[in-house]
């Protein structure tokens, strides 16, 4: 065997950021300037289109890390073909295991920050991670037209990062990170700081593209080493199965080569690559091998997850196993088991059907897991936060599942005899005259304050350490309390000891005692009593919550009393024109607003929310037994 060898026509890079900061908009550019379209196909191409699923596009996030090719040729790769592999990665911390796992193909990092917001947790999150593999960053300022664009301070902010993030195991040298100035919009970037609210001094990305390939070093190799291969990804076709997606680490891949499969669970087993295919742009194109440094997609291995190594046959060595942060947040999900189940024609509703699916989403999903609970139509679904088991629950239903989903839970554990609970790191953005408002609501949930930042703009940053449960419902909440203008990001920030009970929700729930329709003169006559989620004519059953008390405690109403017809005219006959709008919620508003006794209905066309035992005799026995136990 030969020493280490190095790929220069290769580059394999993660673009990272937080929500929101711009980061698949500029992947956008640098696929069209990068020549990743033809002429006829820019003309065609969507915004965005690193965001491929349909709840990507709706709620205008990343949630799954994907990859794409740009064959660069541009000055500065000197008229040679360059191959640049770059990973898109979520920016929103829930979906954590995907920016994990794209950092275990990468060799470096860019690092996208708003011009105006700055570092935020995600910020945080993704570069204590590309710092820990030892990774070189590029710090990419991005939207300097902003007209609040304040790019100075937001430099001096991420340099201010880096030093907190740094300690004894890292090397100083890793604040000496390039800085380029962009607007991914505009297609643009420099590396001479305009001023605030301007355009850098470019015609194009080239000065991104230099500083990439002058940053991330160009992977490494042994020449004549044995094959290995790290699968990564996961993906289907309906003409190839499942696909894994693998980058290479030493040796060559090649369609129709014989490999050592080295599993989880230790054993190894030998099979065939039937498909190799390489990507180009936003394609796959059918290829016959692949080398070191190279991200490639295999089939012919129906059953390989993540984080598996592909070996030589011969001489089979395995690679570490990619591993995620524990998770946070937990929710039962099961089978619909309301009276209005199977009412949506082509609904899946079995038991079985409902596992085959979990199961199936833990073979690509590497932050999830699934525990059996009491009821064997039931599971335990264990996430990193409330959005991430909430788009898992919403992708099913869009697939036509009928689900009861309980309230969130927090994932304890504990450490030296004693409860522990996950803790959050909390950003809040928000006006100046909500600074009373939003600490009053923190502290109710167990929050204390870590600092506060004034920027003389009228809007402060403030910055919380928060148990994780007190987060269940809180946006709702902070939302109503700082009138939409709030804005509130956070990251798990590791355990701390149990902070004692939080009351997330003071008004109770107005609960259908019978079942039936709804009617307009049964809802203006209970409007007063608090606030109806419900319309009029909407089938509803014994149990089902119809709106939110004005008080505390829970209130068993009649939603279905129709008005006694008699032969008498009146000239208020009818009159229905003081009915308040119904408040319609969201499936992740449903999940908020869940009580420990409640929980969310979810089918293809209705997300509704119920009593977990519905009839009202017994809820009023259990309660009743409550008390007692108290007292004594």
């Amino acid at each position: 065997m030969s020493g280490q060898k190095t790929r220069t026509d290769l580059r394999n890079v993660a673009i990272v950021a937080h929500v929101d900061h711009g980061k698949t908009t500029l992947v956008d550019a640098m696929l069209r300037q990068g020549g990743a379209f033809t002429e006829h196909q820019a003309e065609g191409v969507a915004e965005r289109v690193m965001d491929s699923g349909d709840l990507e596009r709706e709620k205008g996030i990343t949630i799954l890390a994907k990859n794409t090719a740009i064959h660069y040729a541009g000055p500065s790769a000197g008229g040679e073909p360059m191959v640049i592999n770059i990973i898109d990665t979520p920016g929103h911390a829930d979906f954590g295991g995907e920016v994990e796992r794209g950092l275990s193909m990468v060799d470096g990092i860019v690092l996208l920050v708003d011009a105006s917001e700055g570092p935020l947790p995600q910020t945080r999150f993704v570069l204590r991670k590309a710092l820990n593999a030892d990774m070189p960053v590029i710090l990419v300022v991005n939207k300097t037209d902003r007209g609040d664009a304040r790019i100075a301070e937001v430099v001096d902010e991420t340099y201010e990062l880096f030093m907190d993030l740094l300690d004894d195991t890292h090397s100083q040298a890793a604040l000496d990170f390039p800085v380029v100035y962009a607007s991914g919009r505009a297609g643009v970037a420099g590396l001479d700081q305009p001023a605030n609210g301007e355009l850098p001094d470019s015609p194009d990305l080239e000065p991104l593209f230099k500083t990439i390939l002058d940053t991330i070093p160009a992977p490494t190799y042994t020449e004549g080493a044995p094959l290995q291969a790290h699968v990564t990804n996961l993906d289907s076709s309906p003409f190839l199965g499942r696909l894994a997606l693998v980058r290479v680490h030493e040796g060559v891949l090649k369609k129709g080569q014989t490999v050592a499969w080295m599993k989880r669970d230790g054993e190894t087993k030998k099979v065939r690559i039937t498909e190799l295919l390489v990507t180009e742009g936003l394609e796959r194109q059918p290829g016959e091998s692949a080398g070191p440094g190279d991200i490639v997609a295999i089939a012919g291995i129906p059953d390989i997850t993540i984080g598996e190594t592909l070996a030589d046959a011969e001489n089979p060595v395995a690679l570490p196993l990619i591993h995620v942060d524990e998770p946070a947040i937990s929710m039962t999900i099961g089978t619909n088991t309301s009276p209005l189940v199977g009412r949506v024609k082509g609904s899946k509703v079995t038991a079985r059907l409902v596992k085959d699916r979990l199961d199936a989403e833990l073979i690509g999903n590497v932050s999830l897991r699934v525990l059996p609970t009491e009821r064997p139509d039931a599971w335990e679904v264990q996430g990193r936060g409330e959005l991430a088991l909430a788009i898992l629950v919403e992708q099913m239903r869009r697939e036509g599942f009928e689900l009861t989903v309980g309230k969130p839970q927090v994932v304890t554990k504990e450490i030296d005899g004693k409860k522990h609970e996950p803790v959050e790191r909390l950003t809040i953005d928000a006006p100046e005259e909500y600074l009373g408002t939003i600490t009053e609501l923190l502290a109710s949930r167990k929050g204390r304050m870590e600092g506060m930042t004034n920027h003389g703009t009228g809007w402060v940053r403030m910055e919380f350490l928060v148990p994780a449960r007190g987060l269940i419902g809180f946006r709702t909440e902070f939302l109503t309390d700082t009138r939409g203008t709030g804005i509130a990001h956070h990251i798990s920030e590791g355990y701390e000891p149990w902070a004692g009970e939080i009351r997330s929700r003071n008004n109770g729930s107005l609960v259908a005692d019978r079942k039936g329709v709804t009617t307009a003169y049964a809802m203006t006559s209970l409007q007063e009593r608090g606030v109806m989620f419900l319309e009029p004519a909407v089938e509803v059953y014994e149990g089902m919550i119809v709106g939110e008390n004005s008080r505390a405690d829970d209130m068993d109403v009649n939603i279905t009393k129709e008005k006694q017809q008699t032969n008498i005219r009146s000239a208020t006959s009818d009159n229905f024109e003081k009915l308040i709008p119904a408040k319609k919620l969201s499936l992740e508003q449903c999940l908020e607003f869940c009580r420990d006794d409640e929980c969310v209905e979810v089918t293809a066309d209705q997300v509704r929310i119920r009593k977990v035992v519905l009839d009202a005799n017994a809820r009023a026995k259990t309660a009743s037994q409550a008390r007692k136990a108290n007292k004594s």
